[in-house]
């Protein structure tokens, strides 16, 4: 008999504790926490959409200028041979890229470009450009990147003959 009445005051403390007001307040805690989390991811995918940079080939930017005009964008092309030109007053590379035969200017307001960035005969030099595309299909550029050959591609060239982009640099 012990034991049975042992366990009446157990069971009561049990119930006891179970206090509907004590869940409520849980399950309002979890809805808030959860509502917070969504609200915090809606807001990370849509502030980043305007700060999104597109990356295009030359050729689709200019197709759809009317979308990218004045706009943060990144152009993908091959520099134009013979276009490279540095002034020194003020500091600023010139020069040209294009892809499927579409052309577009680009000014370069620095005097530091990638040390793969040259113009090589004989030798496509693929560019990115990123900056903002003017309405007259000039682009303004505030960061240059040259893709350099890999080095499995410049043992297949230096076995046709051919040099390293960015192996006579200065005359060396």
């Amino acid at each position: 008999m012990e034991d049975e009445t042992h366990e009446v005051p157990v069971r009561r403390r049990r119930e006891e504790e179970r206090d509907p007001a004590q869940s409520k307040k849980g399950l309002i805690l979890l809805l808030g926490l959860v509502m917070g989390g969504a609200l915090i991811a809606v807001m990370a995918l849509f502030g980043m959409k305007d700060n999104a940079i597109y990356s295009k080939p030359v050729d689709q930017l200019v197709a759809e200028k009317a979308k990218f005009t004045d706009k943060q964008v990144r152009a993908e092309g091959n520099l134009v041979h013979g276009s490279l030109v540095k002034r020194d007053s003020p500091c600023e590379y010139r020069f040209t890229i294009q892809k499927n035969g579409v052309e577009v200017p680009v000014r370069f307001p620095q005097c530091v470009v990638p040390d793969t960035f040259r113009d090589v005969p004989d030798m496509d030099v693929g560019v990115t450009v990123e900056g903002e595309l003017r309405a007259d299909n000039t682009f303004d550029a505030t960061t240059v990147l040259a893709k350099c050959p890999s080095k499995y591609e410049m043992k297949e060239r230096a076995g046709r003959g051919e040099k390293m982009p960015h192996g006579e640099i200065d005359g060396t």
